[in-house]
């Protein structure tokens, strides 16, 4: 797999760093920055979130990468050892669990944007969390058929 963005597109030399602090860190908030070092290597500015962004999409390749070379087990099955919340889901949407993360990894692995998989993950892991709440049983009101509440 290749990665698609290069990383990171944006170049500083280190002197705007202490010429124009506040601009740079602008824009490292934004997106990460290479700066450019005459005496040494290169370095890279980000933001913490962007960093942590990074780490996690790290990790859940790793989580994936584990469970796609185990060879015991259906795909469903191996996955529940690594995600062992989504043993709330119907098997169904077991099987549509296994298949969409694994499209939001090779998404975020390829654009280097970690809120795909983030995102899916999450979406999913807070879904397998209402239903063992039993949130999937109860009769919700929904605000649209509400006389009280006012449209425009």
């Amino acid at each position: 797999m290749t990665i698609a963005a290069d990383f990171p597109q944006r170049t500083r030399r280190s002197s705007d760093l202490s010429k124009h602090s506040a601009e740079v860190f602008a824009e490292a908030e934004e997106h990460p920055i290479s700066i450019t070092r005459r005496d040494g290597e290169s370095l890279v500015l980000m933001s913490q979130r962007e960093a942590e962004g990074q780490t996690q999409l790290l990790e859940i390749a790793a989580q994936l990468l584990t469970v796609s070379i185990e060879d015991h087990g259906s795909l469903t099955e191996r996955m529940s050892k690594a995600f062992p919340w989504m043993l709330a889901l119907s098997a169904k949407d077991q099987e549509t669990f296994a298949r969409n993360i694994f499209d939001a990894a090779r998404a975020s692995l390829s654009t280097t944007q970690p809120h795909l998989i983030i995102t899916e993950l999450t979406s999913w892991k807070e879904t397998a969390t209402a239903i063992a709440a039993g949130l999937d049983t109860k009769n919700v009101d929904w605000l649209e058929n509400d006389p009280r509440v006012e449209r425009p």
